[in-house]
């Protein structure tokens, strides 16, 4: 199944860091996401884009996840002219992830 059949995303930028926020439709697959998307996971997904470590924060009581991707913005959204690597497309890019 694909991560958008259980979950949705959110997403902010700041400088050259980007944040990513996971969120299960239903608290009952939290598990899943916790299992699937572990920081090694999420940054070879973004290869080419995040060049510095990805953190991971577990918000179970929320059923969530968020991510938080450093060195992902090529210098920062004011100074990047690859604008398809901010904000919603990098979160829409997350919910292709396929999981099993």
């Amino acid at each position: 199944m694909l991560l958008s059949d259980i979950a949705h995303t959110r997403t902010g930028d700041k400088g050259n860091r980007s944040t990513l926020s996971v969120i299960a439709y239903d608290k009952k697959d939290f598990a899943l996401l916790e299992k699937h998307l572990t920081t090694e996971r999420v940054r070879q997904h973004y290869a080419g884009i995040v060049h510095g470590p990805v953190e991971r924060y577990s918000l179970p009581q929320l059923g969530a996840l968020n991510f938080v991707m450093h060195q992902a913005l090529g210098g920062g959204v004011t100074r990047s002219l690859a604008l398809d690597a901010h904000g919603k497309c990098l979160s829409a890019k997350l919910l292709s992830l396929v999981i099993e």
